[in-house]
Order: structure tokens, then sequence, then C-alpha cells
């Protein structure tokens, strides 16, 4: 075998499953087409759930200083994030192109074997392993592993190849994208519809402004380079009655509001992650969010199972659990749209749904569904309110330190937390302690009203979702260590 994992894309999924799977110490290699990073920024920002999970592996001190914000939007209707259990908002000021280079260092510096250059050009799943075919700059190879991941982007060669179903809708309408110098805009928030469509505005570091044609009637074109900037100014003309044609592109960019989801994540050992697996309208900034969130939750899945420490069957696990995400995602997305690209003849609704944000429980619900942090695992039944959720930072003291939950999945590994010091607990998660951590802290500023107020104990998979706890869960701690990370050591 040439790597245990290989994976195609060296975007933020590709990246971030990469390093993901070299904390685990599995040797992976990412092959990625193009030369060099475009540069381009079609991400910007990130979601609450994507800052936590970069918090959880030290990651976004890497960042630099990133502004946050407690305000969004669904749709174009503006919501308060503060509603949420404290957590922070998305940045709106982190460009894809400086999220990607942070992830390449990261994983590089992890030892990631990253090719540029390098295409797949076919594959075969031979039964045991995958056989790679790619065309590099030396010529053409043939790679092995056990796995092959597709984190190809939405035209992803490798879900074409392996015939996964890609159902959905085709897109409607084109819309362009553009970061561009020298123009003097006035912020324009999404959901200021105009007669004839939508447009939006906003600043970037290094006096670049970002702006966003919607105009309505415009069919999708089948284009093999991007559209023009003249293009571009000629939509922003003919909504706004403005002329930005002096303005100097960055670069430029088109896209639709198709909506497709493959059937199935997995299909033997060729895996699909991030925008492979689904497409949608642009709404929210979810897009790269969810296709970090696929990573994180493949990855350490995946290493389990190439150690031979985990059943392949952990990896269906997989699909049951980001499929569901990948369909609200999709949900969430198609109803924004029609919300901030539709015309007159939906502001009637628009005003409906605004009355409804009026309500904190409604507006606590689409913040949520926005920020990915409503997302609830099935990991068995239980009656304590986390269960399946993610870990919110715990501020922890221990017998010669202080420390958070946060800082506990720095390694990328699972955590059991024994909140009571409790000998016999963890002794009976010892013979998982190869890959487990047991750490024994006590909660330190927990009110009364916290979630984990009286919870004695906690098993935090690594990707920072809780798979069990006591008081509270309804199948005993040994058997959720078997479920999740295999056979103990004998």
């Amino acid at each position: 075998m040439d790597a245990a994992v290989i994976i195609a894309g060296a975007g933020p999924a590709g990246l971030m499953l990469a390093g993901e799977l070299r904390l685990a110490g599995t040797e992976v290699i990412v092959l990625e087409r193009l030369p060099k990073r475009t540069g381009e920024s079609r991400g910007l920002g990130f979601t609450a759930r994507t800052m936590e999970i970069f918090d959880q592996r030290g990651l976004l001190s890497r960042f630099g200083d990133i502004d946050t914000s407690t305000q969004g939007h669904f749709g174009g209707l503006p919501i308060d994030f503060a509603l949420l259990d404290g957590a922070r908002q998305a940045a709106k000021s982190v460009p894809q192109s400086h999220t990607e280079a942070v992830l390449e260092e990261w994983v590089t510096s992890l030892g990631t074997d990253l090719r540029r250059g390098h295409q797949v050009l076919s594959f075969t799943d031979e039964g045991d392993h995958v056989a790679v075919t790619v065309q590099g700059p030396d010529g053409e190879s043939v790679l092995s592993a056990q796995y092959l991941v597709g984190c190809d982007g939405g035209r992803s060669m490798i879900r074409k190849a392996a015939g996964f179903d890609f159902p959905g809708t085709a897109a409607t309408m084109e819309m362009f994208l553009a970061d561009v110098r020298g123009l003097d805009l006035e912020p324009r928030m999404i959901g200021e519809t105009l007669p004839g469509g939508m447009v939006m505005v906003g600043p970037l570091p290094g006096n670049i402004t970002r702006i966003i044609v919607c105009e309505r009637g415009t069919p999708p074109q089948r284009r093999t380079t991007p559209p023009s900037y003249d293009e571009v100014a000629a939509a922003w003309k003919r909504l706004t009655g403005t002329d930005i044609s002096h303005g100097d592109p960055e670069w430029v960019s088109s896209f639709g509001d198709a909506t497709r989801q493959v059937t199935e994540y997995r299909r033997g050992r060729v895996l699909l992650a991030g925008d492979a697996a689904h497409i949608h309208l642009p709404a929210g900034g979810q897009g790269m969010n969810t296709s970090i969130q696929d990573a994180v939750n493949l990855g350490w899945k995946l290493a389990a199972v190439t150690a031979g420490k985990a059943p392949a069957g952990l990896l269906d696990t997989y699909h049951d659990e980001r499929h569901p995400v990948g369909v609200r995602l999709l949900m969430n997305t198609r109803a924004q749209g029609l919300l901030f690209l539709s015309g007159p003849e939906v502001q009637p609704l628009r005003d409906v749904i605004t009355e409804l944000i009026a309500y904190d429980e409604v507006s606590r619900h689409l913040a949520g569904m926005v920020s990915g942090l409503e997302i609830t695992y099935n990991v068995g039944r239980g009656t304590h309110p986390l269960l399946g959720r993610r870990m919110p930072r715990l501020e922890l003291v221990g017998a010669d330190r202080k420390t958070t939950s946060t800082d506990l999945l720095h390694a990328g590994r699972a955590v059991l937390l024994d909140l009571q010091d409790n000998p016999r607990l963890r002794e009976r998660a010892a013979p998982w302690s190869d890959r487990i951590d047991i750490v024994t802290a006590a909660p330190y500023g927990l009110q009364e009203d916290h979630p984990l107020h009286g919870t004695a104990a906690l098993l935090i998979r690594p990707d920072g979702y809780i798979a069990w706890a006591a008081p509270g869960s309804h199948h005993d701690l040994p058997m959720a260590l078997e479920r999740w990370f295999g056979k103990p050591l004998l």
C-alpha cells in the first residue's frame, strides 16, 4: 500500500480530513489536480460550530484576529445568535483562501503527503484495496490505498466514476460572485431585494469589496471559463443603476441554485465528503463549514478502521450521521433562496417569518440550524440533554492544573471525562486506554441551569460529540466504548 487513505482534492474538506487522519497516525496522500492554490474565496467566514471545531484542534489562533458577531440572518431576515449557549457566531473576515493556507500549513506539519498537479484519471475498488491511476508532472502512475475519499468538489470526478446517485434539482438561474478592488460602495446585506433581483456588498481585508449579483430571469449557462467582469458590471448596472466597470477584479466566478445530494456517502472503499456529496445555494455561508464538519466526522472513524482498531461497519455511521445533516442543509438553503431571491410576490411570506423570528424560540431554532449547533447524532437511547450533541466548552480543574473540555480534544482522541473521581469508572475504561484519554477533573463555575449540572461522567468522541453520559445513558460504558472504539485490549 502507498497509503492507508488517498484523498482527492485539497480544498477545506480534503485538508481537514488529512489533518484528522494524521493526528491518528494514519498515512495519507492528498492528490490535488491544480499546481497551486487559486486564491479564490467562495467561502467566507466560519459558523459557530466550525469555530468550535477549530478551537478543539488548537487551530483557531492560527487564523489571527477574526471578527465575531452575534448577529446573523436567515434568508436575509435578521436573527440573534446570542440566544444560543454563548457560542460565537460566524466570523465574516476569513476568506476561504486564508482558511486553505492555514489548513495546508497544519496538515503538512503533521506529515501529510500533499501532491499538487496530480489528477485522478480512474480507479478500481479491488475489494481489499483501491487502485488509483494518477496523472502527475512525471507522467502516469498507479497508487494503492485501503480507502479513497472524494473531496473534489461539486463536479466530483470520484463521485461520477464510482457511480454515486446524485439526485436533486438543476439550477434555474445564474449568479455572479467577484472580489474587486477600487470600488467605493456602501455595504448591502443579503435580503435587500431590488425590482430585478438582489445584490450584496461586503468589505474584505486589503481594500477589497466582495459583490454578489443575482439577477432574476437569467438562465444558467454551461461555462468552461469564468464570466468576464464586464458581464458582472453590466448586470450590476441593470439592477442598481450604478456603474462599477472601473473596478479591478481579483477574481470572478458564477454559481447557480442547483440542489443535489448523493443517496449514500460510501460505496465500498470509496467515500465522499463536502461538495462532492452535496451542492446547494450558498446561503448563510454553510457550504464550506458543512464540508469541514463532514471531514471531522469521517476522519477519526476512517483512522480507526484502517488501523484495525474498529470494524469497517463504523464507517456506515458516517453516512448515517452526515446524510441527514446534508438533507437539512439543502432544505434550509432552498428556503433561504426563496426568501432573498424571489420577487415581491414572496414579501407576505417574508413579513410572516419576520414576525415569527421575533419569538425567541423561533430565532433560537433558526440560529441553531444555520450555525450547526443543533446537530444531534443517534448514539443510543438516554435522557441526558446533551447525549448525541456537541460538547460545549467546560472549564475544568484537575489534580494539578486547570484545563477545558476544548483543550482535551486537541490531540484528536476520544476523552472519558470523569467528573466525580470514580476509580471504578476509570477501571472499566482502562482496556480502551490505547484509543481514549481518561481524564479526571471537576467542572469549574458550572451554573445549576447548565445542561451538564449533575453529570458524573462523559464519553466525548474525537469529533467533539457526546457518545455516553452518566447519569442519562440507557446502556453501560463498556457497551458505548465497544460500539465506537472496537474491541478492548485483552
